[in-house]
């Protein structure tokens, strides 16, 4: 079992986050299988979720800068085919806890 830190991710230079929001005209297993593993094979991708609604799948991706940023996303077109691919850069992170809410 691996263990797990919370670092600044400035201090690391990986300052740049950035949403990417997928959509696909593909939506069987096969294509899923593809894409998924091939997200999960970029360390870059900090999270990834299916959603519901006009977007299909939302990345949330960390990079040192915009030229880095362009670099993960060429990796990220090669994964699977991707019908349209935009992204966001956040300009302030206001907000952003591993905290759960348990105490009700």
């Amino acid at each position: 079992m691996g263990r797990i830190g919370l670092v600044n991710r400035e201090a690391v230079g990986l300052g740049v986050t950035v949403f990417v929001a997928v959509r696909t005209a593909r939506h069987n297993d096969e294509w899923l299988s593809d894409f998924a593993q091939g997200v999960a094979n970029l360390p870059e991708v900090v999270e990834f979720y299916r959603m519901s609604g006009e977007i299909d799948y939302l990345l949330k991706v960390v990079a040192r800068d915009i030229a880095d940023f362009d670099r993960i996303y060429r990796k990220l077109i090669k994964v699977a085919e991707l019908h349209d691919v935009t992204s966001s850069f956040a300009m302030q992170e206001i907000k952003s806890t591993t905290q759960l809410p348990l105490g009700g």
